[in-house]
């Protein structure tokens, strides 16, 4: 997987019960849908929690993440198919 971590614009549902999903991003001026979600964790960096998502657009793997102390969401990485 390579690695990004650039921040992005993320439309998300915020369900009930602390439950997140990101349904698209938008990252280089380009949104992608959100079509399966295929894993998620937490983990902490300091006082921050961290939700972290590893999501599919139908193409590419990628993995989010979202800071809950500065509500702000990071592309962390790509895995594009081989050409």
């Amino acid at each position: 997987m390579q690695r990004i971590a650039e921040r992005v614009r993320v439309a998300a549902i915020f369900a009930p019960g602390c439950q997140v999903k990101p349904v698209w991003f938008e990252w280089r001026r380009q949104k992608h849908a959100v079509t399966e979600l295929s894993y998620f964790w937490k983990d902490c960096s300091g006082e921050a929690t961290r939700l972290h998502f590893a999501v599919s657009d139908g193409s590419n793997l990628f993995e989010l993440m979202f800071n809950l102390k500065d509500q702000n969401w990071t592309l962390e990485g790509v895995e594009e198919p081989p050409p």
